[in-house]
């Protein structure tokens, strides 16, 4: 009995390790299709020559220049997100919960409307200051949390409330500013995974990296998590430490993505609960296919937004929001029923 149900176990995760692999693959063969796509058509072949530079110039600067960093942006973003957004419903084991539902995201868009309106900064000032906003809003929650003892279900629902009033604050900012500012707020709120540099995107990546291999070394404590908290104490873990820890590292990666990227909504929500259909709540595998998932959606979306215009500029943030928003109100009515 006990050799058949390890038989069992071991083909399942096969079958897993194969899917990851699988879904990586196709993830690599769309970013590198995507690499076609925009105003300068290229082939396949040129998109290949470019690559080695081996094309002619104008080629080899479309894509090294402009698409590439564009396509490495969206991969590692949503990778980030979806990581971000897993934690965050693990530790707080609530199926909402993702960076933009606890305020970090919005925390950023006040940051940086704050420097935009008020200081007239540039653009690394701007970043500077949504990554603050961001982590103002993570020491909030988990001040709030600590503090006043909240539950997870508590916790959510203050990061609404904060989310709520950057909103706010926002707008307020907004109102009182003139019209080259406020154009210049409003366009740094639009999700846009082509703002940023090559320094930029390695920063970013190197801490999805880390946030990565954390989930996988924290992986059976956070499987143990999600049978419930007691069944977690009983085997010695620290619940309120792991859950704090990883809160704040959550939240770092989302601040750099959307310090750099601008708010863009929802992948962090969306990828995670398409992984645990996949794979189910063995973070193993969760953790891995999550992060795949993030990046393929977002880069999907991204490609799909250059497809609309031709030229780039609609936001991908506008089409994360179009997907998301449908699956955020289907979670919320299952939780009601």
């Amino acid at each position: 009995m006990s050799r058949g149900l390890a038989e069992t176990f071991w083909r399942n995760a096969k079958k897993k390790q194969k899917l990851l692999f699988g879904l990586a693959a196709t993830t690599a063969v769309v970013a590198v299709a995507a690499l076609s796509f925009g105003t300068y058509a290229m082939s396949p072949i040129h998109v290949l020559k470019s690559l080695l530079r081996m094309a002619e110039e104008t080629r080899v600067v479309v894509v090294w220049n402009i698409r590439l960093p564009r396509i490495a942006a969206g991969l590692s973003v949503g990778a980030g997100l979806a990581l971000a957004g897993l934690f965050i419903q693990t530790l707080l084991r609530n199926p909402l919960g993702s960076p933009s539902t606890l305020g970090i995201s919005q925390g950023a868009a006040f940051g940086a409307s704050c420097v935009i309106v008020l200081f007239h900064a540039g653009p690394f000032g701007t970043a500077l200051a949504a990554f603050c906003g961001s982590l103002g809003a993570t020491v909030l929650i988990v001040i709030l949390g600590r503090l006043r003892g909240l539950t997870p279900e508590a916790v959510i629902l203050a990061g609404v409330a904060l989310s709520s009033l950057f909103g706010a604050g926002t707008v307020l900012l907004q109102v009182l500013s003139d019209e080259t500012r406020l154009a210049m707020a409003v366009a740094w709120s639009f999700g846009d995974v082509g703002r940023s540099n090559w320094p930029q995107i390695g920063w970013l990546s190197l801490s999805v990296t880390c946030l990565a291999g954390v989930g996988y070394w924290w992986r059976w404590h956070l499987n143990a998590l999600d049978m419930g908290e007691e069944p977690a104490k009983n085997l010695g873990i620290s619940v309120e430490s792991l859950r704090w820890q990883g809160l704040i590292l959550a939240a770092l990666v989302s601040a750099l993505a959307t310090a750099f990227h601008g708010v863009i909504a929802f992948v962090g929500l969306i990828a995670p609960h398409a992984a645990r259909r996949i794979v189910g709540a063995d973070h193993r595998f969760l953790v891995p296919v999550s992060a795949v998932l993030g990046a393929a959606l977002l880069l999907l979306a991204d490609t799909f937004s250059r497809l609309i215009l031709g030229t780039g500029s609609f936001p991908v943030g506008v089409v994360t929001s179009f997907l998301g928003a449908p699956l955020f109100l289907s979670l919320l009515l299952k939780r009601r029923a």
